[in-house]
């Protein structure tokens, strides 16, 4: 049996599971927008950041994704501690500041408590950044589900991640037809904010 802490409350747990899925096992809401429990965890958002100690060091916390990380022997973890909040607010600003549209990051903002800024450079100056992060006219959240999608369901890989930082987007190879597309629509089906849509063809 593995034994540690989740928000105060001893636990007791015969099987080894991830901290986001023994979270949900209670009754704990941990937001995340790259999970889907069909495909193998990416830990891409980080959302679901939770503060972890061990009992033998308990003052040595260290922010961690629920998704990827297990639970273990002794641990304790925190979902919903200061820190997490204002690291989960920070994350979804800046996500919010490339795709201001997206309706499922207004939800989550709702949720976390994230104030509605004014501008970009308020957000800027609230989070102490050099400069204001750049809008994105999309609503892609860069959350890797359709990506993980084709590779893992049909295994297909018609499409990946181009690029870096700010320029990251979703592409198929060379920005041209895939050819190892089936239309299979199962990109489609788990993108969170419908940025991806499934057209037939007569």
């Amino acid at each position: 049996m593995i034994n540690y802490t989740l928000n105060g409350e001893k636990i007791e747990q015969g099987n080894e599971t991830t901290i986001l899925e023994s979270a949900s096992k209670q009754g704990i809401k941990i937001p995340t927008l790259c999970n889907n429990e069909h495909l193998t965890p990416f830990g891409g958002c980080r959302l679901c950041l939770v503060d972890v100690a061990t009992t033998g060091n308990p003052e040595m916390k260290k922010l961690m994704p629920a998704c990827t990380a297990k639970i273990g022997e002794g641990l304790i973890i925190d979902t919903h501690s200061s820190r997490v909040i204002q690291a989960r607010r920070f994350i979804l600003a800046m996500l919010i500041s490339r795709s201001p549209k997206a309706e499922e990051l207004k939800v989550l903002a709702e949720e976390i408590g994230l104030p509605e800024e004014s501008s970009q450079q308020t957000i800027a100056e609230k989070y102490m950044l050099e400069e204001a992060p750049s809008i994105v006219d999309t609503n892609c959240i860069l959350c890797g589900l359709c990506v993980r999608a084709c590779a893992e369901i049909p295994m297909r890989d018609a499409i990946s991640f181009s690029a870096r930082g700010m320029e990251r987007t979703v592409k198929t190879p060379f920005e041209k037809y895939a050819e190892t597309c089936i239309g299979c629509g199962s990109c489609a089906y788990v993108c969170p904010t419908n940025t991806i849509t499934i057209e037939e063809v007569v």
